[in-house]
């Protein structure tokens, strides 16, 4: 990584890290932002089993093993989020709208090609990896911002530190995994490549933000929606 792709991704994963912690300190936007995280990880949870079935299939036990226990842990993240949503406001709560970022860090990749059954591995491995890596640092500080003064906010609390300690985890295995079946010089080139992405679609977000712009975003399915 270069010095001014580096210097991006302390800012823009700052920017990123600050925003969520503020949006899950504040009660106002707390609820939307516990809906958001909720439809991504229970949505998620399809695609990293029928990932691990592909996994099995292709004789990669190992990998088989940790992707299956990855979408356990995704179901379970669901329903904490689920459950914390449940007790600030009830049992009926709006989808989110789709998040655009997706859409572009993912750019000039089909639907087709994204699918479990098709996505080429070092492609998931490489996106997925940052995304965990970077979501680790985010929900540990979204945890570290809540307060213990209520009994909502202790649990929830709680529940964000033991799913950034799985992020760590989820991180660990997909860097490891890279290892397995490439260099290290190419495991470090898809890790640029996707740290690139993500940078320059925050860049995107910021500008369309200033600009007044509105992009279309992918369809909100577990492959496409978040991988997180």
């Amino acid at each position: 990584m270069n010095i001014v792709t580096y210097l991006l991704n302390l800012i823009c994963s700052g920017v990123s890290a600050y925003l969520a912690a503020y949006l899950i300190r504040d009660p106002l936007t707390r609820p939307n932002a516990l809906a958001e995280a909720e439809l991504a990880e229970s949505g998620s949870v399809p695609y990293f089993q029928a990932l691990s079935a592909r996994a099995a299939a292709e004789g990669d036990a190992w990998l088989a093993e940790k992707l299956a226990s990855h979408a356990a842990d995704e179901e379970r993240h669901g329903k904490i989020f689920a459950h914390a949503l449940k007790q600030h406001i009830g049992e009926k709560w709006e989808i989110p709208k789709r998040n655009i970022f997706y859409t572009l860090y993912l750019q000039e990749y089909s639907l087709a090609s994204l699918q479990p059954h098709t996505i080429d591995w070092s492609v998931f491995m490489g996106s997925m990896y940052i995304l965990e890596l970077d979501a680790s640092k985010e929900i540990a500080r979204m945890a570290n911002v809540l307060p213990e003064s209520d009994r909502l906010s202790a649990n929830l609390k709680k529940g964000l530190s033991s799913i950034a300690k799985d992020e760590v985890r989820h991180a660990a295995y997909l860097y490891e995994a890279m290892q397995r079946r490439m260099s290290q010089d190419t495991v470090d080139r898809i890790i640029n490549e996707w740290r690139t992405r993500q940078i320059q679609a925050y860049l995107t977000i910021a500008m369309d933000i200033i600009q007044g712009v509105e992009r279309q975003a992918m369809p909100q399915n577990g492959a496409l929606y978040s991988w997180v």
